[in-house]
């Protein structure tokens, strides 16, 4: 499924220790707290701690013995070059918001997994951008406390935000969610984290791993995600949280721009199963200033420029 967002601009206020940037069109607050030099960052937090798993570096980590089936499995479906599934339109893309540490803290009625989602109350505001299309997700990171709050088939009426189910996140810690668990994403893992954000490309470098989706997964899972969202148990097919890497001998210097900074970060931290899609759509924060035909670069790249990193045990609830 394509992942679509429309982003609505949220005016946030300043507040004492702090000040505000305006940052694609909103204003970010950015206190002077959890800065951390060495890995990803976001509004003054750290995007979790340098050793998470969607901070490390795999591109020395031993190739899956059964990579070449995965690859095989993962473009069967009939799409088999990386597509970006973001760019400049506000069609496309994951939005997501930064609220200060006052941002009010409001329930959030749970109608499909509540049994499996953190209940609320969440700091989201009723203006909080809602990604278009069947997802609809809404991604929410308070400062101060630094946590990032994730909804799945949000809508929000007057009676208050309703959702699917949701996630909250210490950005400041390595933990999971609960084994078999969900989150606002199939596989139970954080989706900010994943997305290719635009200030990161034109700084030059983006330090950590991508979130992508596949046409077919199995019933199955690899830390960190945590649930299973497939339709088979054929062990050929990709489990959640599975974690490719773009092919050291894959030629890129004839890429340049924000594609080749994005293919970098393929290279050395790679992309991980994050829900069922279609093949190879990697996913990106909803930006209008991203240049679609830079972007469209990636479209050449094919699914056999990649090969599967083994990086822990496929568990099957």
């Amino acid at each position: 499924m394509l992942r679509r967002s429309l982003l609505l601009c949220c005016a946030l206020a300043l507040v004492a220790g702090g000040a505000a940037l305006a940052q694609g069109g909103r204003a970010v607050y950015l206190p002077l707290v959890h800065r951390s030099p060495g890995g990803p960052t976001l509004g003054g937090c750290a995007v979790f701690p340098a050793d998470n798993a969607w901070n490390r570096d795999v591109s020395a980590d031993p190739v899956d013995p059964g990579s070449d089936a995965y690859i095989a499995a993962i473009s069967a479906g009939g799409d088999s070059f990386l597509h970006p599934d973001f760019g400049a339109s506000p069609d496309y893309g994951i939005p997501y918001l930064i609220v200060p540490p006052t941002q009010p803290l409001v329930p959030i009625s749970f109608v499909e997994y509540g049994d499996e989602s953190d209940p609320g109350p969440y700091p989201i505001p009723a203006s909080a951008p809602v990604e278009a299309g069947s997802d609809r997700h809404v991604l929410v990171v308070r400062q101060g406390e630094c946590r990032l709050y994730e909804l799945y088939h949000a809508r929000y009426s007057g009676a208050g935000w309703e959702a699917g189910s949701g996630a909250v996140w210490d950005l400041g810690s390595n933990a999971l969610r609960p084994e078999g668990w969900t989150s606002a994403d199939a596989a139970g893992l954080p989706i900010l984290p994943g997305l290719a954000r635009y200030d990161e490309v034109a700084a030059g470098a983006i330090r950590h791993a991508l979130r992508f989706t596949v046409w077919r997964s199995q019933r199955a899972y690899i830390h960190p995600a945590t649930h299973a969202a497939g339709a088979t148990d054929d062990p050929g097919y990709p489990p959640m949280g599975l974690r490719l890497r773009l092919r050291a001998g894959y030629d890129i210097s004839g890429f340049g721009g924000q594609a080749r900074v994005i293919l970098e970060a393929l290279r050395r931290y790679g992309m991980i199963v994050a829900d069922n899609g279609t093949s190879w759509y990697i996913s990106g924060a909803r930006d209008a200033r991203w240049d679609d035909e830079d972007l469209d670069q990636l479209k050449g790249v094919p699914g056999s420029a990649f090969e599967v990193v083994r990086t822990g045990t496929v568990i099957r609830p």
